[in-house]
């Protein structure tokens, strides 16, 4: 049961990070495509922040050197694009329907929801599941 809870506590970390960097991209830039440009930023931090703490916490992993932690966060984040689909079709199709930020955060907090729990199986299947 420890397991879940932690995972669910680093989820609850990197998506408050991913719409932390969504608001303020909203707050530094309001010009056209600000919304894609807030989901890609949001995206790309939270990426990062979930990385490094799922290789730490969650697989207990130790890349062999640089290239080897570039290699893993690679197929990490080749792993992240189906779910990242499922996190932006949400937030898009919350702020499509209720046109408000608000109604568009609930989306993106629904959705990396929803993609973490995909993403933690394909991790422990295709991405951590070997620690060398």
């Amino acid at each position: 049961m420890r397991l879940p809870v932690t995972y669910a506590i680093l989820a609850l970390i990197a998506t408050a990070t991913n719409i932390c960097a969504q608001d303020i991209s909203f707050r530094l830039y309001a010009g056209p495509f600000n919304l894609w440009l807030a989901i890609v930023v949001g995206t790309g931090v939270g990426l990062v922040v979930k990385y490094v703490l799922d290789k730490r916490y969650i697989f207990s992993f130790k890349a062999k050197d640089v290239v080897h932690d570039t290699q893993v966060f690679v197929l990490y984040s080749l792993m992240g694009v189906v779910t990242t689909f499922i996190f932006w079709g949400f937030e898009f199709g919350f702020n499509h329907l209720f046109q408000s930020r608000e109604m568009s955060y609930l989306g993106g907090v629904l959705g990396l929801a929803i993609g973490y729990l995909v993403k933690y199986h394909l991790d422990k299947r295709y991405v951590f599941r070997v620690n060398s």
